[in-house]
């Protein structure tokens, strides 16, 4: 009974994805789910991306977490609309979640839209939302084992950034080793290694977000 609650609930979820995806498509708003474990650095990547690309094009935050609206407040601050979601426990954000609050976000045509999930490296790889770009953020204090460990996380992903590069030499991290696990599960896969602290790689990673967005079907 279990199983089939679970798959009735997954495939209510598919549903209203694929509903936002056609939204999205039609108003030509790049979708960004961004996740990551908790101090990944989400919010810091989410900043420097706005910082670049601030005054060239409209963007929004949707921001997920189980309590509190900290993240949501330095969104505001720097006068970007944000929304927040806590889930009051839940894991993961879900497509419905994306679905009601989006109006709320009062989004342009020709957007970016940066969806901060629930700081988890599991429950969020399973929940479509029907963005654009998966992100997934990983950074080098939480070692080189993490896409070993989080296969369905790292499968999914059509973007990962390696955050927090300036720390290498302070810390045992393997970075062959965290490419071999990438690249076992996503032979082709977008990987971009970026320091928020000191902007390193940054123009990179923006230059490939506005390229995804200015291509999107």
């Amino acid at each position: 009974m279990e199983i089939k609650v679970l798959k009735n609930i997954m495939h209510a979820n598919q549903q209203i994805a694929e509903d936002n995806k056609k939204m999205f498509v039609d108003k030509k708003i790049t979708v960004i789910n961004i996740m990551a474990s908790p101090g990944a650095g989400k919010t810091s990547v989410i900043l420097k991306v706005i910082e670049a690309l601030k005054n060239k094009i409209h963007m929004g935050v949707i921001e997920g977490d189980i309590a509190s609206s900290i993240d949501a407040e330095k969104i505001e601050s720097i006068g970007v609309p944000v929304i927040q979601i806590n889930t009051g426990g839940g894991c993961h954000l879900d497509a419905n979640m994306i679905k009601t609050v989006m109006p709320d976000l009062k989004m342009q045509d020709n957007s970016i839209v940066f969806v901060e999930n629930v700081g988890n490296l599991v429950c969020p790889s399973t929940f479509d939302l029907g963005e654009t770009i998966k992100m997934v953020i990983a950074s080098v204090p939480e070692g080189h084992d993490k896409p070993f460990k989080y296969t369905s996380m790292f499968a999914a992903a059509d973007v990962i950034i390696l955050n927090k590069t300036d720390l290498a030499p302070y810390i045992d991290f393997d970075k062959d080793m965290f490419y071999k696990g990438v690249h076992a599960l996503r032979d082709n896969a977008n990987v971009f290694e970026i320091s928020c602290r000191t902007g390193n790689g940054i123009d990179k990673l923006v230059d490939w977000i506005i390229s995804k967005h200015n291509n999107a079907d």
